[in-house]
């Protein structure tokens, strides 16, 4: 007897750890800058260069790359750039991992944070969270047939299943390229910038993913002339592209998880020879799983009529598409700035980090905050750019009828709006709407049927039973149960009771003959 088997692709995370430290150091002010008078904005950003795996562990090598704006009350450019690289390694436990896996590694920079101890030398600290996982593929065995010369019944049970069509890495490239307004300075360099990404989409087509959505564009720079003008300038890219994507099919579906990597911004002369163009090259990383549906029927319970049928079963659980779902929330705040008076607000951004995330009931609950930077205008001749900052705590619950615990859904969470209005010159309003995205499968626990076994009946067994027998229906029968104890197909105690349907009822009688 052959049990006749279909193998179902899986994905999951064999082992994941997460692991937070800290970084702190002094930074001297290099010798061709000048003097630090007040600082004005900072950021940070992780890079990892090396992640060694090893038994129950991972080393991870890197650094932190940093660039803080600061104002000087030297002659010259009021605000001036430094930038450097903090070098770290790391060792986390992760339990299970061996030399030969293929570890990935995110990295976050959270509470950065720079002082100045003198005029000359900074202090930056911050907190490092890396987050290390083994993703792994594997295939599920499920039994969808039995084919042999002894007389078997066997059961099969429907399944919506999705299964990993596509699991990859890849990356997308952007280039553009922007003039600034007639009205503005031509560049003499840039102080500041900051590129966000915003509606980021992406759809299954026929050997292939389209992408697309907005960039966002923050200059700050010095115009070119005898003072240097300080200008801002802001712009939003639409942003479209093809991904190669060999076996990817239109309706197939898509859980994309995408970072900002690798940035570059150049100033380009223009047709006329000057320098108001702005070449931006953006890199995209992309983790793409691409997950595909389908109904299947596979075996869940045999027995034998002339011969005696055991198996042997395995515990797993498959999964299905429970749910898309997508939701928004509402923040609002007040911003007290201190020290300063506020003139004119210049540019805000915001970014949305998602602390906890838990199953309630037809839903999960997400809990984080909303950072806030926003840079203004203060009018003072030795200060003129000021920058406030704040966190704003959020909790919202996004809807997934029927979900559970164990069900598997990773949360995208992105800032949608961001609304920064004056009430006065030391107050500022925030509004905000995060979105938040997910895909969720349901995990369905299943005994799978790994082989089968035939052996001769039981002779006392079958003695026992009667010839014939009327047997009265009980609660929770069923065609196939009744069939199993007295050893007669499905077919034959439909034939034998003029059954159009598998369909009983509590007291009903079935007439069961042994050995039809």
């Amino acid at each position: 007897m052959e049990l006749i088997k279909r193998n179902i692709h899986m994905d999951r995370v064999r082992t994941e750890a997460v692991t937070q430290f800290t970084m702190e150091e002094d930074v001297n002010v290099p010798e061709n800058k000048p003097d630090v008078s007040t600082l004005n904005l900072e950021k940070a950003e992780l890079v990892i260069d090396e992640i060694r795996p090893g038994s129950d562990c991972v080393t991870v090598r890197g650094r932190m790359a940093y660039v803080i704006l600061y104002h000087t009350s030297e002659e010259g450019s009021s605000l001036v750039v430094l930038d450097g690289k903090l070098p770290f390694e790391e060792r986390i436990i992760l339990q299970g991992a061996t030399p030969a896996d293929t570890v990935s590694v995110e990295g976050e920079v959270d509470d950065l944070t720079v002082g100045v101890i003198n005029s000359r030398k900074l202090n930056i600290q911050s907190l490092i969270t890396l987050t290390a996982r083994v993703e792994e593929l594997y295939d599920e065995e499920a039994p969808i047939a039995i084919h042999g010369e002894e007389r078997v019944e066997y059961h099969r049970m429907p399944l919506d299943i999705a299964q990993i069509a596509i699991c990859k890495n890849d990356i997308f490239r952007l280039k553009e390229e922007v003039a600034l307004p007639a009205n503005y300075p031509n560049v003499f360099q840039i102080l500041w910038n900051n590129v966000s990404l915003g509606d980021v989409e992406f759809k299954a087509m026929e050997e292939k993913l389209t992408v697309s959505g907005d960039v966002h564009l923050f200059l700050l720079y010095e115009g070119e002339g005898e003072e240097h003008p300080v200008r801002s300038f802001e712009t939003t890219i639409p942003m479209s592209g093809v991904l190669e994507c060999h076996g990817c099919k239109e309706g197939m579906l898509p859980d994309i998880r995408y970072r900002l990597g690798q940035q570059e911004l150049t100033v380009r002369p223009d047709f006329d020879g000057e320098e108001r163009s702005i070449g931006i090259e953006l890199v995209m990383d992309i983790s793409v799983r691409i997950y595909e549906e389908e109904k299947l029927e596979i075996v869940s319970d045999v027995y034998g009529v002339s011969n005696e049928i055991s198996t042997v079963t395995h515990s797993t659980n498959l999964r299905r598409l429970l749910a898309r779902v997508t939701g928004k929330t509402k923040v609002t705040d007040h911003i007290h700035v201190v020290g300063d008076s506020v003139l004119q607000l210049l540019h805000s951004e915001g970014t949305v980090a998602l602390d906890q995330q838990s199953t309630v009931e037809n839903g999960i609950l997400l809990q984080g905050s909303m950072s806030v930077k926003v840079m203004y205008i203060t009018g003072e001749d030795d200060a003129p750019y000021g920058c406030a900052q704040a966190q704003i705590p959020y909790s919202y619950t996004l809807e997934v009828p029927d979900i559970a615990p164990e069900d598997l859904g990773k949360v995208h969470a992105e800032v949608e709006q961001l609304q920064v209005t004056m009430l006065d010159g030391e107050e500022m309003d925030v509004k905000a709407v995060l979105s938040f995205s997910t895909v969720v499968f349901k995990n369905i626990p299943v005994e799978l049927i790994t082989q089968v076994t035939v052996s001769e009946l039981d002779s006392a067994k079958m003695s026992s039973l009667p010839g014939m027998v009327v047997y009265v229906v009980k609660e929770g029968d069923n065609l196939w149960n009744i069939g199993k104890r007295y050893y007669v197909p499905v077919d034959v105690l439909k034939e034998l009771n003029s059954l159009e349907s598998d369909e009983l009822t509590p007291g009903q009688k079935l007439l069961i003959v042994k050995g039809c």
